[in-house]
């Protein structure tokens, strides 16, 4: 089992739209990183755990717990041409991004980013290392375990 932190903008879907949404699970799509892409692809498990970020946002942070739930599939966005994802050099028989599916396990209070920069505790977390911009980085087993001890 993996764990990984997951970034998502709220004002596209928040930990409560998740636990809104039909079965609380939703395809993570829109990852136009191949170093993300790889990471879903190639790594990623059903069942692995999921910090669930909520970033680009007046206060970023740790908002919520979730499990990849679907194995990584071809992101339908890359093939509309009328999505801000579309991808004119993505094709159905030759996809070049994909997603997984993630469903909520619970939300937590906001563990934020604030916070996580001051718990000594977390200071190999990917996130905070300088110039990470990654929108899915891994978790340190330790990480988790500290982390969910605290939420």
């Amino acid at each position: 089992m993996r764990y990984w932190l997951m970034k998502s903008e709220p004002s596209d879907v928040s930990i409560d739209d998740l636990a809104a949404l039909p079965n609380q699970s939703v395809d993570w799509y829109g990852v136009r990183n191949y170093q993300a892409r790889n990471f879903m692809r190639d790594q990623m498990q059903v069942g692995d755990g999921v910090l669930f970020y909520h970033s680009n946002c007046a206060e970023p942070g740790i908002a919520g717990i979730a499990e990849v739930s679907k194995l990584a599939y071809p992101d339908r966005t890359q093939f509309d041409l009328k999505h801000k994802y579309y991808d004119p050099k993505s094709t159905p028989e030759n996809p070049r991004w994909m997603n997984v599916d993630v469903k909520l396990v619970r939300k937590t209070r906001l563990l934020s980013l604030k916070e996580l920069r001051e718990t000594p505790e977390l200071a190999n977390l990917r996130i905070l290392q300088r110039g990470n911009r990654l929108s899915i980085t891994p978790v340190d087993p330790r990480d988790w375990e500290f982390i969910l001890s605290i939420l």
